[in-house]
């Protein structure tokens, strides 16, 4: 295991430990990334924390000796004695062994309920979109996330209009994102394929943008994405099951030309035209929520 810091050789020495590939484990190996995290999380002796992936537990102590409370979640039942024996002499930790997509932030926090709490994670390629749609758009938002991603996936989440994605629209809608670090692979065992970044995303108490609801404005942009090598005019008629002329009216409304791409809009201009399809839907007597291609 050449190439591994001293302090993960040892435990994987110890505990005769192999990385399982299916679950995505790349486990962090350079330990002076953790003062950067810890910074970018801005703990305090007040915050609860959700740690996603606690691993070895390296991350999940330096959490709990800087926040009141930890809850560290991990899907791998191998590691769930090796991280009660490492832990079991913090007060602040509740292990949770579970996938923490199949269990909401609520159940997670409970027997507390704390209304605020931060996430910090170095997520599995694999899942990281489906967990921050899964905290993004969860009942208890947290307030602040910081996670290691893919670094393709965390300059998709911080794009403008004109490189946008629905990854991007889904989280800007929530939370402004940055980009804290560019982070090697090598810093990771056994490396990914691919270089990753350490991201914070600061929730919004209310999203800034003036809409329907939530589920309007992410309707209308799963339409405009379905087809996203399409104009709007036509990915948008498709998608929300209306006439070319009913959807050039709508994006004329808001001063968007027919012909832009769903890559080139801005949050306000998806918000703007979820607005102008209500106000068509109210007037014809329609229903307002449509269906969308799966």
């Amino acid at each position: 295991m050449g190439g591994l810091s001293k302090s993960l050789r040892a435990l994987f020495t110890e505990f005769g430990f192999r990385p399982d590939k299916a679950l995505g484990q790349n486990f962090l190996r350079d330990e002076r990334l953790l003062p950067r995290i810890l910074a970018a999380a801005e703990i305090s002796p007040d915050d609860t924390i959700i740690e996603v992936g606690a691993g070895f537990g390296v991350l999940t102590r330096a959490l709990a000796e800087r926040a009141r409370r930890v809850v560290a979640v991990e899907v791998d039942r191998r590691l769930i004695p090796i991280l009660e024996h490492r832990l079991s002499d913090l007060t602040n930790v509740k292990l949770v062994h579970a996938d923490v997509l199949s269990i909401s932030p609520v159940a997670l926090l409970a027997p507390e309920s704390p209304p605020y709490y931060k996430v910090v994670a170095n997520l599995p390629y694999y899942i990281t979109s489906p967990t921050l749609r899964h905290f993004l758009e969860s009942e208890q938002k947290p307030t602040r996330m910081v996670v290691m991603l893919q670094r393709e996936v965390a300059e998709r989440i911080i794009a403008k209009p004109g490189d946008m994605s629905l990854l991007a629209v889904s989280v800007q809608f929530y939370a402004r994102p940055k980009i804290i670090a560019h982070i090697s692979r090598h810093s990771f065992y056994p490396p990914p394929e691919v270089d990753s970044a350490l991201v914070r995303l600061d929730l919004y108490e209310t999203p800034p943008y003036d809409v329907p609801e939530p589920g309007i404005f992410f309707d209308i942009v799963r339409a405009g994405f379905g087809q996203r090598r399409k104009q709007l005019r036509n990915s948008l008629a498709r998608g929300l099951g209306l006439t070319t002329e009913q959807v050039v009216k709508l994006l004329n409304n808001c001063g968007i030309n027919p012909t832009h791409r769903a890559e080139d809009l801005s949050l306000d201009e998806w918000a703007c035209l979820s607005r102008a399809l209500v106000k068509r839907c109210r007037a014809n007597g329609d229903p307002v929520r449509h269906s969308r291609p799966q």
